[in-house]
């Protein structure tokens, strides 16, 4: 199956829901390259960027998981080209 690159952006607007959103990254390790959170204390929200190399349906499942968690929400945009 192809894998694609992929990031996933997120914005976390309820600090209760970063506990649920670390375990669900947590079950996706396999495929992320890399993450990198941005806690926006002004404005009290959390920032965080998610590489990842996956089948698309992997990706769309984990975009999903995140994006029905209360006050989280995401956006994920993808590369052009695939990969074996």
């Amino acid at each position: 199956m192809e894998n694609r690159i992929a990031l996933i952006g997120i914005i976390v607007e309820q600090a209760e829901s970063v506990e649920r959103l670390n375990n669900i990254l947590h079950d996706y390790r396999d495929y992320i390259i890399g993450r990198m959170g941005i806690p926006y204390r002004d404005r009290s929200l959390n920032i965080i960027s998610v590489a990842i190399e996956a089948p698309n349906n992997v990706i769309s499942s984990l975009s999903g998981k995140l994006g029905m968690l209360n006050g989280v929400n995401v956006k994920t945009i993808y590369g052009k080209t695939t990969t074996e």
